[in-house]
């Protein structure tokens, strides 16, 4: 970052502005919400389109590619521009592009609309923590953290439940139209509560070439990836291509900028433990409904109320969490909630088939709990450890973290699980490799405990 950029803002000295953390939680719930909400419709949408599998596929990757393209970018964009302009912009377009997705006309329209929605997504994950740390007081940002960590997710967890109420009572466009009251009310928030201070301009010409080489990357390991899973293994030697623009972003003037960040004490601990814990929820709730409709056979709207277990718990234990980050500590808090997520997926492991709905249940409930009493206060600690004038880039790199373990983790499961011939060894050997995804979030958690207390700096040091 050039030394020429213009000086942080004072801390804040204003009152606890909860009404515009819970703003900043339901844009994070908006736009987790549509990265599985439209899984559910795509039955319906390829039917009335004519669409074929692999066309549907995009209007998946059309959402994700720009969040792990733009995310990073959008973090170093806006920690030099005003917080309420870039909500107001982001959320709108969020919504505007939600309306032309229901409105579409044929599935390139829909790709199309799909693609601005994770483009303003990559926005809204990366501002909210910088929005959440500045609405209150630095002894109130675990509560803060927790209420975002609690909310936000909730969105990717109930979107297909929710999804499939909209499509059968009023139709698939509906689980786009839905974006329309939400995005409404963060911007009636953002209007009311944040400062009108900065403007928007467009990034730099740098900026907008990192973009194009982080895009290129997930473009390729992502389709990668999906080919692979479709049309068989060979397909997965197009990740490969991925590397030469990933490299070339790490020795941009972004990546140079990310890697200080990370380097920084205190910093790239909670980073770590994101990603692993991450990995290992996504294996979770990737492998958990094939374990109770083939093996303890049964049905579907079971399976959805045996897995809510897992939501409802974090739902409960956040709060708890974010008291108890502000009140103690929030990395002791993070330690004890990663440890209880551990000892969770440990006593999953057996998946036994003699087990019943409740032997399943309190196990993804000790997950959830653990989950919930984890996220929030380690977001804590990444902020707090990072200078405040980092925020936005912080909230970017950490949403990244979240993002790529959600995403490797149903890929970890699959490799394990097609390995033993998609039998029964092959999901506990997939729930044993969440084990350890998540012992290592706990040791690198622990680890940063010893950490050197971070050094105060300025822009002149990016």
């Amino acid at each position: 970052m050039s030394s020429r950029a213009a000086a942080p803002p004072a801390a804040p000295t204003h009152d606890n502005r909860w009404w515009l953390v819970v703003a900043v939680g339901l844009a994070v719930f908006m736009a987790m919400l549509d990265m599985t909400i439209v899984g559910i419709a795509l039955p319906n949408i390829g039917a009335e389109f004519g669409a074929s599998p692999d066309a549907l596929a995009w209007a998946l990757l059309g959402y994700l590619l720009p969040l792990v393209g733009l995310t990073l970018p959008a973090g170093r964009w806006l920690d030099r521009v005003g917080k309420r302009s870039a909500l107001v912009a982001s959320t709108g377009g969020f919504v505007l592009a939600s309306v032309a997705a229901g409105l579409s006309p044929n599935i390139g329209w829909l790709v199309g609309a799909r693609v601005v929605q994770g483009c303003c997504a990559a926005v809204l994950f990366a501002l909210g923590p910088a929005i959440a740390a500045a609405a209150v007081r630095p002894e109130a940002r675990g509560r803060a953290f927790s209420l975002v960590a609690t909310v936000g997710p909730l969105g990717g967890v109930t979107g297909p439940a929710l999804g499939g109420l909209l499509v059968d009572g009023l139709g698939w466009p509906w689980t786009f139209y839905i974006n329309l009251p939400v995005g409404l009310a963060v911007i009636g928030i953002g209007l009311a509560q944040l400062p009108a201070e900065g403007v928007l301009r467009w990034p730099e010409r740098g900026l907008i070439a990192e973009a194009a080489l982080l895009s290129v990357a997930a473009l390729t390991l992502l389709g990668g990836m999906s080919l692979g899973a479709s049309r068989g293994v060979g397909w997965l030697l197009l990740t490969v291509v991925a590397i030469p623009p990933a490299c070339a972003w790490q020795r941009s003037t972004g990546g140079r900028h990310v890697r200080r960040l990370l380097q920084l004490p205190g910093v790239w601990h909670p980073h770590a433990a994101l990603l692993t814990q991450a990995t290992s929820a996504g294996v979770v709730v990737f492998l958990i409904p094939f374990y109770l409709q083939g093996t303890l056979d049964l049905s579907a709207t079971t399976t959805g109320l045996t897995i809510l277990a897992f939501p409802l718990a974090a739902l409960l234990f956040g709060p708890a969490g974010g008291v108890l980050a502000d009140c103690w500590s929030a990395r002791g808090t993070a330690l004890i909630g990663v440890s209880l997520f551990a000892l969770g997926i440990v006593a999953t492991v057996p998946l036994s088939p003699a087990w019943t709905v409740a032997d399943l249940a309190w196990r993804l409930a000790l997950i959830g709990a653990g989950a919930g009493l984890f996220s929030g206060p380690n977001q804590a600690v990444a902020m707090s450890a990072a200078p405040r004038m980092l925020h936005a880039t912080t909230g970017a790199t950490t949403s990244l973290a979240r993002q790529l373990g959600f995403s490797l983790g149903p890929a970890l499961a699959t490799t394990a699980w097609a390995v033993a011939g998609y039998s029964t060894f092959g999901m506990r050997t997939a729930m044993a490799v969440a084990t350890g995804a998540g012992c290592i979030a706990l040791l690198t958690l622990a680890r940063g405990a010893w950490s050197p207390r971070p050094a105060k700096l300025t822009h002149a040091h990016f």
